[in-house]
């Protein structure tokens, strides 16, 4: 009896030491197209978590031109990884994309934006977790229009600084997703002005708002909105180099990032008045965990997952970080 028990004992030991040594031969990359970003510093912490949890590897890649997705996706290959996750520099690369992963025998996900084809339609056969950025557009107009009934501003004599990078389809998706809401509250669609920014950074921001605010010097009051945090940073930092108070100014960010949350730490408030934080936590943790499944237990992840935010302001980020799961 006791050789069996020690027979079982043994069998158990060893499927749970080949399960592990399974789990350590899993390799997974992780692309992303600003690899300097906080938020993209964060979606890989966050998939280095579910790393340690199940034991596998997480292959970290800044890749921020087509020539670099395709030596990191060859590398990758060569590193005998199994599968990757990525965020792309430009949407369009999706059919390459898609035949490089292939020819090195990769499984592929993305994250945060979505490939697309030759035509300009989305590849629904690459698992995707993005954002829904039309609902997190509408969420960043109604704080925009909420505030500014709280400050008793009359809508017509209003700014609107679009701050654009249009090359991007969520990008668009989340600043009309803003602009409809502004409307269909009375904002006149003649105020709301176009900036376009060369790079979705603060400094294009900045340069692309301030053309705009300089060309309409006569408007007393101003509201900002664009793709992310940086982008509405960029028009709050235009409008302090013009000389308009942070107190005519209400900007709203998307994405929560340590840049965000820093400018709620300085001492008085700025222009910058609030953001709808996306965590980053489920952007990099969840699809970390996904590709490992599929690639450990078959399961392929759902062909389209979307995850939304939730609006934080001076007095209440904190809080809402630790809702979200991100401290």
């Amino acid at each position: 009896m006791r050789l069996f028990k020690a027979a079982i004992l043994a069998g158990t030991f060893a499927i749970l030491a080949a399960g592990s040594a399974f789990s350590a031969d899993v390799k997974i990359g992780f692309i992303v197209k600003q690899p300097e970003e906080p938020w993209f510093q964060d979606e890989w912490k966050f998939a280095d978590q579910a790393a340690k949890k199940k034991g596998f590897t997480v292959v970290k890649i800044g890749a921020e031109d087509g020539e670099k997705v395709q030596s990191a996706i060859d590398n990758l290959g060569a590193q005998g990884a199994q599968g990757f996750i990525i965020c792309t520099p430009d949407v369009k690369l999706g059919p390459g994309i898609v035949a490089k992963a292939e020819a090195n025998q990769l499984k592929l996900m993305t994250v945060d934006d979505r490939l697309v084809s030759a035509d300009g339609k989305p590849l629904e056969d690459v698992p995707h977790m993005g954002i829904s950025a039309t609902k997190i557009g509408e969420t960043v107009g109604q704080a925009i229009v909420d505030e500014i009934k709280k400050r008793g501003w009359d809508m017509k004599n209003v700014g609107a600084v679009r701050v654009s990078y249009d090359q991007l389809p969520t990008a668009v998706d989340r600043v009309e997703g803003a602009i409809s809401v502004l409307k269909s509250a009375g904002f006149p669609a003649e105020n709301i002005y176009d900036a376009p920014q060369a790079k979705t950074d603060t400094e294009a921001a900045l340069n692309a708002a301030t053309t705009v605010l300089n060309k309409h010097a006569d408007v007393k009051y101003w509201v900002a909105f664009g793709l992310n945090d940086e982008a509405v940073l960029g028009a709050v930092r235009a409008s302090e180099s013009v000389g308009i108070p942070a107190a005519n100014v209400i900007g709203v960010g998307i994405g929560g990032a340590e840049s965000a949350i820093n400018e709620f730490k300085k001492p008085a408030a700025t222009g910058f008045f609030g953001t709808v934080i996306i965590s980053p936590k489920r952007h990099g943790y969840e699809t970390a965990l996904n590709m490992y499944d599929w690639i450990a237990n078959g399961k392929e992840p759902a062909k389209l997952t979307l995850t939304a935010g939730s609006l934080a302001l001076r007095g209440d980020y904190d809080k809402v970080r630790k809702d979200l799961g991100i401290e």
